[in-house]
């Protein structure tokens, strides 16, 4: 059954197709099919062995069965699929406001980064997918083509959380592993706080290119950029702060050294810890800011694989 959408979101939902699409046209033009297209061959079927054939390509099981030696035969792939998995917890509702810079929430710039590579995708006539998530799986949008879809997933990428609050990253991959059995392009995007996931990352990367963007508060980069300076955490001398997804709320005291420095600390753990787990299941660690382009980021990933894969 359709959900009807509250019209401010819509009026959201279309402002950022426009910024999406233009994103695309100027900047990313050429990037996403340079990097994607052709990434994965596919099986196609099994002939007969013939000279100049590989050893490796060989079906042992077929050539047992017949007595024959055949190969198996695969092509490259026409038609890719890109799926994101969306985190829409309650924590992807914050946001700071840069002085002179109107709020973006993580939210916001997570559904603007779902445009801006679903309309990359479209232009190359591959499909898109959407699979959001908060300590459940919220909505599954199976990949299709076309615009008019793009904007049905921004749709949904804007949609709060319909019933949970918290972050259940872990069993969203295992579902994303589940329901999409072809390889696919999967951007996990989220603000992986908390998350421990190295474990089905690698089990989602096996099968898959899998790349997770962990989308950032200006707050949060500026504590990232800061090495040493435990000023990074302004003193705002006692502040009434809340966690969204439990609800709990603390006094924090900000005007103390060693409070700034443990946040600091506490930052660079979080950091630390997802830069590990991705170096050890090889997938690819995509930051993006809430204040700024969308689009420079995902340039800047584009040029590194490109990169990557001339060096290979």
């Amino acid at each position: 059954m359709a959900r009807a959408l509250d019209p401010e979101l819509l009026a959201e939902a279309r402002r950022i197709q426009v910024r999406a699409d233009r994103m695309v046209t100027d900047v990313m033009a050429g990037g996403y099919s340079s990097v994607f297209r052709g990434s994965g061959i596919e099986f196609d079927e099994v002939r007969e062995f013939a000279e100049g054939d590989e050893l490796r390509s060989v079906d042992w099981n077929v050539t047992a069965r017949v007595g024959r030696p055949f190969v198996k035969k695969f092509v490259e792939e026409r038609e890719l699929t890109v799926l994101f998995l969306l985190d829409v917890s309650a924590s992807m509702r914050f946001g700071t406001s840069p002085p002179g810079r109107a709020r973006r929430t993580a939210g916001t710039t997570a559904a603007l980064f779902v445009g801006c590579v679903a309309f990359a995708a479209a232009r190359n006539n591959d499909k898109a997918g959407l699979i959001t998530f908060s300590d459940r799986i919220e909505r599954y949008v199976p990949a299709k083509k076309g615009r008019n879809h793009v904007l049905r997933l921004i749709r949904e990428a804007l949609v709060p959380p319909m019933v949970g609050a918290r972050t259940g990253l872990e069993q969203a991959l295992d579902y994303a592993g589940r329901v999409q059995r072809r390889r696919a392009i999967v951007f996990v995007v989220s603000d992986f706080l908390g998350a421990d996931v190295a474990r089905k990352l690698r089990l989602l990367s096996q099968r898959h290119d899998v790349i997770a963007v962990r989308i950032r508060d200006p707050f949060a980069a500026g504590l990232d950029r800061v090495a040493g300076d435990v000023g990074a955490l302004p003193n705002a001398g006692l502040l009434h702060l809340a966690d969204p997804e439990t609800g709990q709320t603390f006094l924090v005291d900000t005007a103390s050294r060693s409070v700034r420095e443990r946040v600091q600390a506490n930052w660079r753990l979080e950091r630390q810890r997802l830069l590990e787990a991705c170096r050890s299941t090889g997938v690819d660690l995509l930051d993006v800011p809430t204040e700024g382009s969308v689009a420079e980021p995902l340039v800047r990933f584009f040029r590194m694989r490109e990169l990557r894969g001339a060096k290979r």
